[in-house]
């Protein structure tokens, strides 16, 4: 809608001010006061635009917020997630910036840029007396980064209540392609229990948890298969206590990222199942899968054809992609509705010192964000 994406265009540096402020204010997972810092500013600027905010409280993790705008009976869900990975104090080592039409902070693009969008998506329909098709329901979790162990049920039970979802993840690459599947995402933890002994007089009396690890890792990373698309990862080990001491414990974090739920139920199988490999070491094996795959179905396939003729007036041609990382979109995609994912920022480096976004771009995706929800 011409009329959306020039109001927006017409309001960029406001867009942009209310992003910089949010990069400003920061959110990792872990700082629950940063977080419900992030989470009162988020909620100011919702009721400033007319919707009512209920915030969910948190013990540890941030406090959730769940908003409403509009009150048609039908409603469609828009995720997104206020933490980042960035520890506080980031800011003061890579400080908001504007460099070549491109603006760079921690979290701008995963997913403070999408947060922006939907505030102003909201503002522009409301400054143009436009009207939604639906009620306009929008939930942000604090702890997306971290698995989202305390929103999945939230996310989860308003996914089945709504026609469709809007994950306002940031596009994939610089085109930013909607993402219209997602690898699965499963977490397991190792833990081996061998024999302390000394290193120097008695090696022979020990067992050695490093060593049965060793066999551990090798075969969990025997499971990756490239063809399928499969990956198992040891990313975290650690063993031991002492140089000269047969190491008694160790302990390994593993990540398992698959593309169908066939895939995940037999390595998820494979994993757990294995054995020790020496004599007198126990192996025990905890985890599953945290994220199911996001496969691509006909309610995607359908809701992507009628988000790419509203996309086509403004000037945007959405590309698809399949991604490896993890969001909370494939929590709503296993509810059985037709999820989008990836209608947040355009840019690059999520999760890396370079992360950044396209300025010219915001203003375009806030528009989109409007037509989708105003319909036209």
């Amino acid at each position: 809608m011409k009329e959306l994406l020039d109001y927006s265009r017409e309001h960029s540096d406001e867009i942009l001010t209310t992003l910089r402020d949010m990069v400003e204010l920061e959110s990792f997972s872990s700082d629950k006061a940063g977080v419900d810092t992030f989470s009162a500013y988020i909620r100011d600027k919702l009721e400033e635009v007319g919707a009512e905010v209920q915030t969910i409280p948190q013990d540890e993790a941030g406090n959730h917020l769940m908003a409403d705008w509009g009150d048609r009976h039908e409603q469609v869900l828009i995720l997104c997630h206020m933490d980042t990975v960035w520890p506080t104090g980031t800011l003061r080592e890579k400080p908001f910036r504007i460099e070549d039409g491109l603006a760079f902070g921690p979290g701008i693009l995963d997913m403070k840029a999408g947060i922006a969008n939907s505030i102003h998506a909201l503002k522009a329909i409301r400054s143009l007396e436009l009207k939604t098709k639906q009620r306009i329901r929008l939930l942000f979790n604090s702890d997306e980064e971290v698995g989202s162990p305390t929103s999945r049920e939230l996310i989860e039970r308003e996914a089945k209540r709504s026609t469709h979802v809007f994950c306002l993840e940031p596009g994939a690459g610089i085109n930013g392609a909607l993402k219209v599947g997602r690898k699965g995402v499963g977490m397991f933890q190792v833990r081996v229990t061998g024999r302390a002994a000394h290193a120097g007089n008695e090696p022979e009396n020990g067992i050695s948890a490093n060593e049965e690890m060793a066999h551990q890792v090798l075969a969990l990373h025997k499971l990756t298969d490239l063809g399928l698309g499969t990956t198992v990862n040891v990313g975290v080990m650690q063993g031991g206590a002492v140089r000269n001491q047969i190491a008694p414990n160790a302990e390994a974090l593993v990540d398992l990222r698959v593309v169908t739920a066939a895939e995940a139920e037999r390595v998820t199988k494979e994993i757990l199942s294995l054995k020790p490999k020496l004599s007198g070491a126990s192996v025990d094996i905890t985890g599953g899968l945290n994220r199911p795959p996001m496969e691509k179905t006909q309610l995607t396939s359908e809701l992507l054809e009628q988000v790419r003729k509203i996309a086509g007036p403004l000037g945007i041609e959405l590309e698809e992609a399949h991604v490896g990382g993890g969001s909370d979109a494939q929590f709503a995609a296993a509810a059985g509705v037709a999820v989008l994912d990836g209608l947040g920022g355009v840019g690059e480096g999520p999760h890396a010192d370079h992360e950044h976004i396209s300025v010219d771009a915001l203003p375009q995706r806030t528009a989109l964000l409007a037509s989708l929800l105003v319909g036209e």
